[in-house]
């Protein structure tokens, strides 16, 4: 029987962007290019990755702040780990991704931070049927992400580090600063010690601080960078069409979204993010989060409901009714925070521009 192709809803990294991967390659090989002990690519490489380089062919896919992803890559050069922290959705993981992809062709060895997640997880586990069967032999070993990146000299991910217990969190102490682990199962002398490249990139949300707070010791093995929220409203705009075109996939030729939709959308989203407008203009701060990653949610909501259930332009009145998803889920002062937002300040803009009073007409349905 013919093996039949599965789509995905979303590849790696390494999947969506091989080609730009190849080119950055074959750029490094024609420049004779030094790349770092266990890397894939050079640092200068890894970097163009991810900001972009049109010369190459090489797209943008961080919209933020440059300088950080070059304090980034030079971290990932040395001993330290790379801890990258920031409000909820801005584009730690995504970070991580790219870094991981391009340093190490994998961004699949991931340690998720959960309350769950044990020791095992980052360290190593058994077959217990083999262990029963053979004893600690090296078949009987279920290796972890961390123990396989050491082995091949690659680049671990550990998304939600604070969400893990400390003692769990302090595995890493040891692998960090020694760059070894111990298989005492093994015998006293039995360690694995991670090959040129191996390095950890943690993640953390600023809204999980207080939840199981990192050790000093921890601490003083990563290199710490803050992922802050957009404030560039044109980079905004352009960072949220170009993954919803990525999210609408084939379907992105049949729904019209307009320029100036989005910027609608990056507006309210950066008004209430901040707690006051371009103009100056005090509003109430929902609690929830409002950030990049959920106005791209929101433009993806607006774009499937105009091709499925509407005329196929996505308008102001789908951007408003789709937000109200985002935004009412964490509080119920946040109705009306957001009643207070449609009051003062989308009413007044509704008096002169027409996709403002199309927001407001849906709004005043939702929350008035």
């Amino acid at each position: 029987m013919p093996v039949v192709e599965q789509a995905q809803i979303r590849a790696s990294a390494e999947q969506r962007y091989a080609h730009e991967l190849v080119a950055l390659a074959e750029r490094d090989r024609e420049q004779g290019a030094e790349l770092p002990p266990g890397w894939r690519l050079s640092a200068r490489a890894v970097r163009d990755f991810v900001v972009g380089d049109p010369a190459v062919g090489v797209t943008r896919k961080f919209y933020g702040d440059d300088p950080l992803v070059d304090r980034a890559v030079v971290t990932l050069l040395g001993r330290q780990g790379l801890m990258l922290v920031g409000e909820p959705g801005t584009a730690k993981s995504m970070l991580s991704e790219l870094f991981a992809a391009a340093i190490s062709g994998t961004s699949n060895l991931t340690v998720q931070g959960t309350a769950g997640t044990t020791e095992d997880h980052i360290r190593y586990s058994w077959n217990y049927a083999l262990l029963l069967a053979e004893g600690p032999t090296p078949r009987a070993l279920v290796p972890s992400p961390v123990y396989q990146g050491m082995v091949g000299g690659q680049v671990v991910r550990f998304e939600e580090i604070t969400r893990c217990a400390p003692e769990v969190q302090d595995t890493l102490v040891s692998i960090l600063s020694e760059k070894q682990l111990m298989v005492p199962e093994q015998g006293a002398e039995s360690r694995v010690s991670a090959r040129p490249g191996f390095n950890l990139i943690g993640t953390a949300n600023l809204r999980d601080r207080g939840v199981n707070e990192m050790s000093a010791a921890l601490k003083r093995r990563f290199n710490f960078e803050t992922v802050r929220p957009l404030t560039d409203r044109a980079f905004e705009v352009e960072l949220i069409s170009h993954q919803l075109a990525a999210a609408l996939g084939d379907q992105a030729e049949r729904v019209r979204v307009d320029r100036d939709v989005l910027d609608l959308l990056v507006t309210a989203f950066q008004d209430l993010r901040g707690g006051r407008t371009s103009d100056g203009v005090p509003v109430k701060t929902p609690e929830t989060v409002m950030s990049t990653a959920e106005a791209v949610n929101v433009a993806h909501a607006a774009a499937l409901e105009a091709r499925y259930l509407g005329s196929g332009t996505v308008t102001g009145a789908g951007i408003a009714r789709q937000l109200a998803g985002v935004a009412l889920k964490d509080s119920a002062e946040d109705a009306t925070r957001l009643r207070y937002y449609v009051d003062t300040v989308v009413r007044e803009r509704a008096r002169t521009d027409a996709r403002w009073r199309e927001f407001l007409g849906a709004a005043t349905d939702l929350w008035g």
